[in-house]
């Protein structure tokens, strides 16, 4: 009897399961209600500039979010126009998936440099030498300051950026570039008390490569703060100014 009793409860409860499944399963798609949303950085490295929780409150503050939204209700082209307004994203696709979440594919811009001109100017270039916006997350780059116009900014500066990104020991030694009047360019290294002069803003390898023999076979010998200025303006010489 008691197994009878079983038999039956398992089959109800199969049926139950069933006509839900082909309820869900028929319903008209635009019905369905968004489970949730998930976020995809389709550059090589997420670099942190954008999170899930940065979208949801974008989102949320331009009444967009598509949590618990009728699918009908979900208007992607706005939320991929909102989502690019961020000076973080170059491209946001957006689409719903088969299992009823909002897909959020996002390309990233990629800050080399940050610029802080004399004239009052603050964007970044990145890394495509555009400037984009400086609000929103401070990223750890070097800060060019100075006498800096956008043309030279996106030009000149932009291939110093390149370089220094390029290279790991200078990406990590270099946090400050200063352009002069005379749009020459000094840097500022992370140790040692010294200004690297570079002269004018071209021939970066050549300067670089001759500047890591100096501190490799140089200052690793004499001490890193026993120069005041260190000149590599000059193709055939390195010109080294001695504190006082």
């Amino acid at each position: 009897m008691i197994k009878r009793i079983l038999i039956l409860l398992a089959l109800i409860a199969t049926s139950i399961y069933l006509i839900m499944a082909v309820t869900f399963f028929n319903a008209e798609p635009s019905e369905r209600i968004c489970k949730g949303m998930e976020l995809e950085i389709k550059d090589d490295v997420d670099y942190g500039f954008i999170t899930l929780r940065d979208i949801e409150s974008t989102l949320k503050r331009e009444k967009l979010l598509p949590v618990d939204v009728k699918q009908k209700d979900i208007n992607i082209r706005k939320m991929e126009e909102t989502l690019e307004k961020s000076p973080f994203v170059k491209d946001a696709e957006c689409y719903i998936t088969a299992g009823g979440k909002v897909k959020i594919d996002l390309y990233q811009r990629i800050p080399l440099m940050r610029v802080m001109s004399s004239n009052g100017d603050n964007y970044y270039i990145d890394n495509e030498g555009k400037a984009m916006k400086a609000n929103g997350k401070p990223v750890h780059v070097a800060i060019a300051t100075g006498y800096i116009d956008r043309k030279f900014a996106q030009e000149k500066l932009y291939e110093l950026a390149r370089f220094l990104k390029s290279d790991e020991f200078w990406d990590a030694q270099i946090e400050q570039i200063n352009v002069t009047t005379k749009q020459e360019i000094e840097l500022v290294p992370r140790v040692g008390n010294h200004i690297l002069f570079i002269g004018k803003p071209e021939m970066y390898e050549t300067k670089f490569k001759k500047l890591k023999a100096f501190y490799t076979e140089g200052l690793n010998k004499v001490g890193w703060n026993k120069y005041e200025r260190i000149s590599v303006e000059f193709n055939n010489q390195i010109i080294c100014t001695k504190k006082e």
